[in-house]
C-alpha cells in the first residue's frame, strides 16, 4: 500500500469508521469530546490534502484508490464532514451508542463513496452506508421502525446488487475499475444507473425514503437527510453528467412529491417528500450537464444538506419535547418554543429559495441552466416545483407546527445542544444566502453566475408571493386539503402488497416443486431406478413403473433400503461409475449450453 502521497493523515472515511468503533469503550465527557474530534480531524485532513490520488492499493491487477481528491469530491467532503459535526452536537445528549456508531459509520461510508477512485471501493462504501443507515431506523425500537428498516434494507440490497452486477459487467467489458464517466451505453451501464437511482430516490424507486426516514430516531433522521441521496447525486454527477434521461426524471421528481406532501399529515413525512423534490432539481442539473448546471447541482446539494438538516432538526426537537409529530396534534408551539420556531422558519425560507437565504443562490443556477439550454417545458416544471415546495415545506411545516390552531401543548424549549446545532445550520443558511462567494469558490467550474439581479429577485419574489396567496385563499375558503390520520398510498404499494403475493406464489410453486423433486426424483425415483436397473427390467417398464409406484408409496422398504445404499455410496466414493459419468456428462452439457 502506497501511503506516502497522503502526507496529512488517514482517509476521512477510515477516520470516521474506526473512530466510531471506539465509542462504546468511552464514557461521559470523554466520549462526547471523542465524537466531536472525529469530524474535526477529518476536516483538517480535507483542508490539508492536495489534489490527486492517494492511498492506492494494488490488488489482483487493479489499483484500488481510497483518496481521489479534486474540486468535485472535495466540496462534497467538506459538507459531509460539516453536517456530521452539526448532527453530533444535535445528538450529543442521547444515551445510545448504537446511534452514534451507526451515524459515524454512515457518514464514513458517504465520505468513502466521495473519495473512491475505483468502482470496487465505491461499492464497498456504498454497502457500508446501506447497513449503517438501517441501524439509525432500527434504533428507534418500535414495530413501525423495524418494519420500515426491513423494507429499507431490502430495497437497498436490490440497488446494491444492481450496482455490483453492473460493475462486474463493466469491468469485464472495459477492463478497468476507474470510477469516472460511464454514460448509458449497454446493460452494464444501465445496471449501474439503476443502482444509483435507487439511492437517489428517483421515481418510481422512491417510496423507501418517505417510508423509512420518518420512522428513524430524532437524530437519525438528521443523518439520513444528508448522506444517501446526496451521495447518489455525487455519483451521478461523476458517472452520468449530460444524460438527457436525467433531465426528465429530475423534472418528474420535482413535481410528483408536491401533491403527496400537501396531503401528508406527518411533518417528517412532508419533509421526506420535499427532500425528493429537491433532489429532483439536482438530477435535472446533472442531466443538463453544462458547467452552470453542474455548479448549480453541487451548490444546491451543499445548501440542501444544511437547510434540510435544519428542518429535520426542528421537527425532531418538537418530537423530542412533545412526543407528537402530526399536523393534527400540533399547533401554537411558538409560545414556548420561539427559538425552534425561528430556526424552522429560516430552514423553510431557505428551501423555498427566498432572496438572502441559501436556496436562492443555488436553485436559481439550475433553473437558469434550463433556460439557457432552451428547455422550456422543463423550465416551467421547475418553476411550478419551486412554488410547490414553498407551499408545503415553506409554509405548511412551520404553519401547522408552530402556528395554526392552538393544540394546547406548552412544551419547554428544545435542549441546549439541539438549539446550538440548529443555530449553526441556520447561520450558514443565512450567511451563504447573503454572501455566496465562498461557496462559489469551491465549485467544480469557475463561476460567472450572478444571483442577485433585478430580474432574478423580482421574478422569484413574484413566484413565492403567488404561492403564499394560493395557500391563504385555500385556508380561508376551507378548500385546503384536510389533515387526516391516514396512509397515502404511493408506488410502495406494489412491493408492500404485490411483493407478498409474489412471495406466496413462489413459496407454493417453488417449494412445492422442490418437495416433489426431493420425494420422487432425488430420493425414491433415483434409488428405485438403480435397484430395478440392477435386476435388468426393460427400459419402458422402468420409466413407467418407477414414478407411478413411487407416487403411490409402493415398495417403501425397498426404496428406503436402496436410498440408504445410494447415499452410503456417495459417502464412501463407491458409487457405480455410470452415475458419475452421467453427472459429469450433464455438467458438460450445461456448460456447453451456457
Amino acid at each position: 500500500m502506497n501511503l506516502s502521497p497522503w502526507q496529512t493523515g488517514a482517509p476521512p472515511a477510515l477516520i470516521f469508521i474506526f473512530g466510531a468503533l471506539l465509542i462504546p469503550l468511552l464514557r461521559g465527557r470523554l466520549k462526547s469530546l471523542w465524537m466531536l474530534l472525529i469530524p474535526a480531524a477529518a476536516m483538517w485532513v480535507l483542508i490539508q490534502v492536495p489534489e490527486g490520488r492517494h492511498w492506492q492499493l494494488h490488488l489482483l491487477g487493479y489499483d484500488l484508490i481510497l483518496g481521489r481528491v479534486d474540486r468535485l469530491s472535495r466540496i462534497f467532503g467538506y459538507i459531509f464532514t460539516l453536517i456530521s459535526f452539526i448532527s453530533l452536537i444535535y445528538a450529543i445528549n442521547i444515551d445510545d451508542d448504537l446511534q452514534y456508531v451507526a451515524g459515524l459509520c454512515y457518514a464514513g461510508g458517504a465520505l468513502g463513496v466521495t473519495f473512491a477512485g475505483d468502482l470496487f471501493s465505491l461499492y464497498i462504501f456504498w454497502e457500508i452506508m446501506a447497513v449503517a443507515s438501517t441501524f439509525l431506523i432500527l434504533a428507534r425500537r418500535t414495530d413501525a421502525a423495524r418494519g420500515a428498516a426491513y423494507r429499507y434494507i431490502l430495497v437497498h440490497i436490490f440497488g446494491g446488487l444492481c450496482l455490483l452486477a453492473g460493475i462486474l459487467l463493466y469491468v469485464h467489458k472495459r477492463g478497468t475499475l476507474d470510477f469516472a464517466y460511464i454514460g448509458l451505453s449497454g446493460v452494464d451501464s444501465w445496471l449501474i444507473f439503476i443502482g444509483i437511482a435507487v439511492n437517489a430516490a428517483i421515481p418510481p424507486l422512491h417510496p423507501w425514503l418517505q417510508d423509512a426516514y420518518p420512522e428513524a430516531t430524532v437524530s437519525g433522521a438528521v443523518f439520513l437527510s444528508a448522506f444517501t441521496t446526496k451521495s447518489a447525486v455525487y455519483v451521478m454527477a461523476r458517472t452520468f453528467p449530460g444524460t438527457e434521461l436525467l433531465i426528465y426524471l429530475g423534472a418528474l421528481m420535482t413535481a410528483i412529491p408536491i401533491f403527496y406532501a400537501v396531503l401528508e399529515n406527518d411533518i417528517r413525512r412532508v419533509l421526506a417528500y420535499s427532500l425528493i423534490n429537491q433532489v429532483g432539481f439536482m438530477m435535472c442539473g446533472v442531466g443538463i450537464g453544462t458547467a452552470l448546471a453542474i455548479n448549480g447541482t453541487v451548490a444546491h446539494a451543499f445548501c440542501h444538506i444544511l437547510y434540510k438538516a435544519l428542518l429535520f432538526m426542528s421537527a425532531g426537537a418538537v418530537l423530542h419535547v412533545t412526543g407528537k409529530i402530526r399536523c393534527t396534534d400540533l399547533g401554537g408551539l411558538y409560545r414556548t418554543m420561539p427559538m425552534t420556531c425561528l430556526f424552522c422558519i429560516i430552514g423553510a425560507a431557505s428551501i423555498s429559495a427566498f432572496p438572502l437565504f441559501s436556496g436562492f443562490v443555488s436553485k436559481s443556477m439550475i433553473v437558469s441552466a434550463a433556460a439557457h439550454e432552451k428547455l422550456a417545458a422543463v423550465w416551467l416544471i421547475l418553476q411550478f416545483a419551486s412554488a410547490g415546495v414553498f407551499h408545503h415545506a415553506g409554509i405548511k411545516v412551520p404553519f401547522f407546527t408552530f402556528f395554526g390552531h392552538d393544540s394546547g401543548l406548552r412544551p419547554p424549549e428544545a435542549p441546549w445542544n439541539m438549539r446550538i446545532a440548529m443555530g449553526m445550520a441556520a447561520f450558514l443558511c443565512v450567511f451563504i444566502g447573503v454572501y455566496p462567494a465562498p461557496l462559489y469558490s469551491l465549485l467544480p467550474y469557475p463561476v460567472h453566475y450572478v444571483p442577485y439581479t433585478g430580474a432574478h429577485v423580482v421574478g422569484q419574489l413574484q413566484l413565492l408571493m403567488f404561492g403564499a396567496l394560493a395557500f391563504c385563499l385555500l385556508i380561508l375558503s376551507g378548500n385546503y386539503p384536510a389533515e387526516m390520520r391516514a396512509i397515502n398510498l404511493d408506488t410502495d404499494w406494489l412491493y408492500r402488497k404485490g411483493g407478498m403475493a409474489v412471495y406466496r406464489i413462489m413459496d407454493v410453486a417453488l417449494n412445492g416443486a422442490n418437495a416433489f423433486c426431493e420425494r420422487v426424483l432425488a430420493g425414491r425415483w433415483i434409488a428405485y431406478i438403480c435397484h430395478l436397473a440392477k435386476d435388468g427390467p426393460g427400459l419402458a417398464a422402468l420409466l413407467l413403473a418407477v414414478p407411478i409406484k413411487a407416487l403411490r408409496g409402493g415398495g417403501r422398504r425397498e426404496l428406503d433400503r436402496f436410498k440408504h445404499a445410494v447415499y452410503a455410496g456417495f459417502e464412501t466414493g463407491a458409487m457405480p461409475i455410470g452415475i458419475g459419468a452421467a453427472a459429469a456428462g450433464l455438467m458438460l452439457a450445461l456448460l456447453y449450453i451456457i
